[in-house]
Order: C-alpha cells, then sequence, then structure tokens
C-alpha cells in the first residue's frame, strides 16, 4: 500500500483530519479536486466560531460542535489563527420570536452550555445603539466568536504536510474501489494511490464519492448562501455578532463583524441544483440590503466592499453524515458548523477508524501569517520592518498588505498558486478597490514566482 491512509477533499474538515492523523505514525495523503486548500465551501461561511447552544439536542453535530469549540479556541493561538470572542446577541423583533427564547435557552442547557441569559430591550440597546428600533429584547450568548476562514483549513494542512502528509492539489477523484486484498484504491487527477483506510470529506461531492462505493445513505442539496460585506468604516456600528431567531430552514441573517475588520450581512439560504454555481442573484442581495436596513439601518450609509457566495452540503438529514465501513470513513452532510467542529470531527474519525498506530512525539506547530485587524500586522511594526525593509514597503494599500507577506506567502509549506490563493493568504485583492490598484502587481507576483519555478 501507498498510504495508511487516504484523505479524500482538503477543505477545513478534511485538513483537520490530515492534521489529526499525523500526530500518529501513520503514512497520510490529502487529495483536493481544487487547486488549493480550503478554496471551496471552507473559504465562504460566516466566519463564525459557534459554541452549539442552539444544536439540536443528543445529535452528533452538538457534541462535536461544543467539543470543537473548545479544541479550536485552544488551538489557535498557538498558530496564530485570529479569533475575537465578541459574543453574540440573539433578537428577537416580535413577540413570537421572543417566545422561541424559553426553548432555545433549555435547548442550550441541555447541549451544556449554560452561560447563556436573556437581555430586556433596554440592554439590548445599551449594547447594540445602532440596532434599528422595533428589537424586544435578546439572548446573549458570550463565548460566540469570530475566526479567520482562511487561516484555519490552512494550518491544519501545514501543521499535516510538515509532518509527512502527502499533499496532491488539483486532483479531483474519477474513481474508487475496494481492493480484493484489502483497502482501496483512489483514481485522482490522471494517477492513483492505494490506501489501507480511507477517508471521504469530499464536502459538495461526498455523496458521489459514496455512491461510488457502492452506498446510497444521503444527497447532497447544495444550499446556496450569499453575503454582503460592507467596508472597514462601517465597523464601529457593531460590536457584537448579530444573530437571527432560527427557523426549521437556516439560522437566519446575521449582522457581524468580521476578523478583517468589516461588517458582513447574510447569508441566504436556497437549494439550487447545481454543485458549482457560485453567482449572486439580484433577489438575494436585494433581500440581504433590506435585511441590512431593517438590523443596522447605519450600515446602508456605508459602500460594500464585496458580495461572495457560499454552498454548504445541506442534505435530507438534520445531522452529519459521518460513518464507518471497514476502513472507510464517511464525513457528509458537514453544514455551517464544520468550521467551529473540525478538531472534534477529526478526533471522531481518527477514533472510528480503530487505527493502531502510535503517537509521535511533541511537535512545534507552525506559525501562521496573522490575517486580523485586531492583531500586529507587518505593515505596523516597526522592529520588523527595521530588521526586513520590504515588511514597509505596501503592494495592497486597501488591506495594507507588504511585499514581505507576498514572499513569505510563496515561501510556505504549501504556496499558493493562483490570485485567489495568495488573497487568501495575504488578504491581498480583498479591500474596497477589489484589486484596481493592486491586481497588476500580485499578477506580475504570480508571474515571477511561476518564472522562477520554471513553470
Amino acid at each position: 500500500m501507498d498510504h495508511d491512509v487516504a484523505i479524500v477533499g482538503a477543505g477545513v474538515v478534511g485538513a483537520a483530519i490530515a492534521r489529526e492523523l499525523t500526530r500518529y505514525e501513520l503514512d497520510v495523503a490529502l487529495v483536493e479536486a481544487g487547486p488549493d486548500v480550503g478554496a471551496g465551501t471552507s473559504k465562504a461561511n460566516t466566519a463564525l466560531l459557534h459554541t452549539g447552544f442552539d444544536a439540536k439536542p443528543g445529535t452528533l453535530e452538538s457534541r462535536l460542535v461544543a467539543r470543537g469549540h473548545g479544541l479550536l479556541s485552544e488551538y489557535a493561538p498557538t498558530v496564530g489563527i485570529p479569533v475575537e470572542r465578541t459574543g453574540a446577541l440573539l433578537v428577537a423583533w416580535d413577540e413570537r420570536q421572543r417566545g422561541e427564547f424559553a426553548g432555545i435557552t433549555e435547548r442550550s442547557r441541555a447541549n451544556g452550555y449554560a452561560a447563556i441569559r436573556e437581555l430586556d430591550g433596554a440592554e439590548l440597546y445599551r449594547r447594540e445603539p445602532a440596532l434599528g428600533s422595533g428589537a424586544l429584547g435578546a439572548l446573549e450568548v458570550p463565548d460566540e466568536g469570530l475566526i479567520c476562514p482562511f487561516t484555519t483549513p490552512l494550518a491544519f494542512a501545514t501543521e499535516a504536510v510538515l509532518a509527512g502528509c502527502e499533499l496532491r492539489r488539483d486532483a479531483p477523484v474519477t474513481g474508487v474501489e475496494r481492493l480484493s486484498g484489502g483497502g482501496f484504491r483512489v483514481s485522482a487527477g490522471g494517477g492513483s494511490l492505494t490506501a489501507r483506510r480511507l477517508v471521504n470529506a469530499a464536502g459538495l461531492r461526498s455523496d458521489e464519492l459514496d455512491r461510488m462505493l457502492g452506498h446510497e445513505r444521503f444527497t447532497v442539496t447544495p444550499r446556496r448562501g450569499e453575503l454582503i460585506v460592507f467596508d472597514k468604516l462601517a465597523r464601529p456600528l457593531v460590536n457584537q455578532i448579530v444573530l437571527a431567531v432560527p427557523t426549521e430552514v437556516s439560522k437566519g441573517v446575521l449582522v457581524s463583524p468580521t476578523v478583517f475588520g468589516n461588517v458582513m450581512v447574510g447569508p441566504t439560504a436556497e437549494d439550487i441544483p447545481r454543485k458549482d454555481d457560485t453567482s449572486s442573484t439580484a433577489a438575494g442581495l436585494e433581500y440581504l440590503t433590506a435585511e441590512a436596513g431593517r438590523i443596522v439601518p447605519g450600515l446602508l450609509g456605508f459602500d460594500v466592499t464585496a458580495v461572495y457566495v457560499g454552498l454548504r452540503a445541506a442534505t435530507e438529514h438534520s445531522d452529519f453524515q459521518i460513518s464507518f465501513d471497514d476502513g472507510y470513513a464517511c464525513v457528509g452532510g458537514i453544514r455551517s458548523t464544520g468550521l467551529s467542529a473540525s478538531m472534534a470531527i477529526a478526533e471522531h474519525v481518527r477514533e472510528g477508524l480503530e487505527l493502531e498506530a502510535r503517537p509521535r512525539g511533541p511537535r512545534e506547530p507552525p506559525r501562521m501569517p496573522n490575517l486580523g485587524e485586531a492583531f500586529p500586522r507587518p505593515h505596523r511594526q516597526s522592529e520588523l520592518i527595521a530588521a526586513d525593509a520590504d515588511y514597509g514597503r505596501v503592494v495592497c494599500f486597501c488591506e495594507r498588505v507588504t511585499r514581505g507577506e507576498l514572499r513569505d506567502a510563496f515561501a510556505s509549506p504549501i504556496p499558493p498558486v493562483d490570485l485567489d490563493g495568495l488573497r487568501r493568504r495575504t488578504r491581498a485583492h480583498m479591500g474596497r478597490c477589489q484589486g484596481f490598484f493592486c491586481g497588476a502587481a500580485l499578477a506580475r507576483a504570480l508571474e515571477e514566482r511561476d518564472g522562477a519555478r520554471g513553470g
């Protein structure tokens, strides 16, 4: 066998599993259809670090989100993943919604989260004075927070690669088969590999991979979520995450700060047929604009920096679809809470695979570049600039990204191969001009990198 374990899908869940397995004496391969780690569903989410307070008690999701919140809260500072514990306010705008508070509080406590408490309207407006009129009160969830959706999967994958994991990018899976003597053969990217164990963390394609092995357990129906990102100048309007009272279909539209210093509104929730349709819609953006004006009216006085769309891997089931079958782990139906639950999902998969392997000795965690606005960025560190002037040479002025940061990204264990990858490692091209100023310089940097590599 080429490997002990092959993992299909290098989103945040697949990368977390690779990191977890390489903590043991195992030969691991991570296979990704796209050009980069975390470049699919993982990059386009609401980027909240959830406590799991509102999950359905007794489900696998409720247990793994709660466990994952603790694991990721502890792990993030050790590798430089930006996290801000802002807390969240779940706001009721009418009596029906306020009537849901008792059930939500009971569910939270059943999930082991007891810090939730109710605020009256007066206290709510003291906390969030820019809220629109008419809110009746809120539930406070003090341990909800913000996290970087880009750095998290990259940190997991980087740690795995440094521990010896083979990462194959641009390798879409075209076939999977069980071998007669045990193990699996995976055909991907024009080649193949064999492994004793197989993990299906293929996200939107997890049902298709599952069917390749003869199963009919679930169907992924992409759920499109559109989001609007407002300019950094709007950031003082929102102090905490403002949540909606959830419905059967979704958690509703939220208004939240981001670790990058913006304010985000969304997502929508629309089931669509195509797994590659990340287009925004006029109806979706009109709805989000109206919701932004209702929830925080002052937002409409600021420019929109970006619009983006994520696809969630929704299924006909209300829980994560994680199962184990003779050396095969299927990790499907991982929805918006997957980022928060990722490290706990990885633990669960390792245990379910029943691997006989000894833990490796302690290893030094990687240190990821800081993308968080609330933490020191290179352009503000005079000592760093004095030691290396490239950290003072700004390339992207909207996001204050320096030449030194671009250089570090290209020299990293998992370097970017395109502009999107460079953006997720540095924040370049994310600002209000959307690359109008820096686009040519970034394209040139990618060309120079390709030329230096001879490709």
